[in-house]
């Protein structure tokens, strides 16, 4: 008993303190860490300096531009992995657990800033007891398809999954217009994009979502100007560094404009183009799953009070 009474008085780590750690370790980033945890940086930032002063050494180095794990860093991962995995397991054999649901959220949205959804997510506890890995929505559907995920929330329907994934439509996420503040079009509250059509759009590639770019891309072949793409880089922070700069404008879901920058600006589009440019959020499972969880969860998600 000498022992367990050490542990008990003892300052020991925290569940969320290694949970953070293992995500920074994982991404050596600390926003996509945050992103993929669901909280903001500085509640991450503190969780591993409390970590840091608990166990008196420093775990990652960092620069202006990089992250890197210490020697102390990588010992550390070894040990965290295997003390959640015990705790995973412990949780797993308990004759107690019910039956948990694992969701899937798409990276491309902020369902933190959604209000609906997330009022709708905390109802099914996805904060602390839903499993909720952060990828594209076609990461998520293959693993939905591949039984390691119950429910995913997706930005626009996917496919190649018809004949086993069924979708629930959710709610409605309005675009923004990523632009430099110091173009006229700035001055208005709505623009169109024919008032910024002398810059290039920040484009992505067919294959990240084929539902949402052939949506957009049905509209852009009605525009009086042809729209210039440039290339979207893979980091969004690098991206609207560039609209700051006068370099180009970026359609960008509502849930997403959080990052502010001198020179870069945010607008609604015009109500006709926000009809017709939006990204439609569906809750998919597996086609025909009619467990109780798994349907409880889709009455939840799809209440007709979230409608637009």
């Amino acid at each position: 008993m000498a022992t367990a009474g050490h542990l008990i008085n003892n300052n020991l780590p925290s569940v969320k303190q290694l949970q953070c750690f293992l995500a920074v370790a994982h991404e050596l980033n600390f926003r996509r860490a945050a992103e993929r945890l669901r909280m903001t940086q500085p509640p991450l930032t503190r969780q591993i300096k409390r970590l840091e002063a608990v166990l008196d050494r420093q775990l990652f180095s960092r620069s202006t531009h990089d992250v890197s794990l210490t020697e102390a860093g990588r010992a550390l991962v070894i040990k965290a992995e295997r003390i959640l995995q015990e705790l995973n397991e412990l949780k797993t054999h308990s004759p107690s657990s019910k039956e948990s649901l694992r969701i899937g959220l798409t990276r491309t949205l902020n369902f933190e800033l959604i209000d609906p959804v997330s009022k709708q997510l905390i109802k099914l506890h996805a904060k602390d007891d839903v499993e909720t890995p952060n990828l594209t929505s076609a990461q998520l559907l293959q693993c939905l398809s591949k039984n390691t995920l119950d429910l995913v929330l997706t930005g626009e329907k996917g496919i190649g999954h018809e004949d086993t994934v069924q979708y629930l439509w959710v709610c409605r996420e309005p675009l923004l217009i990523a632009m430099p503040a110091m173009h006229p079009a700035s001055m208005k509250q709505k623009v169109s994009l024919e008032d910024v059509s002398d810059l290039p759009l920040f484009w992505f590639a067919r294959s990240a979502n084929p539902s949402f770019y052939d949506k957009c891309e049905s509209y852009f072949d009605l525009l009086k100007t042809p729209l210039k793409r440039v290339k979207e880089p893979d980091d969004s922070l690098v991206m609207l560094t560039h609209i700051a700069r006068g370099k180009g404008f970026a359609l960008m879901p509502q849930s997403k404009c959080t990052f502010n920058q001198e020179g870069l600006c945010y607008r609604a589009l015009t109500d006709y183009e926000s009809q017709k440019l939006n990204i439609d959020i569906y809750a998919a499972t597996r086609l025909n799953d009619k467990r109780e969880t798994v349907l409880n969860a889709q009455d939840i998600l799809c209440d007709n009070n979230l409608a637009d």
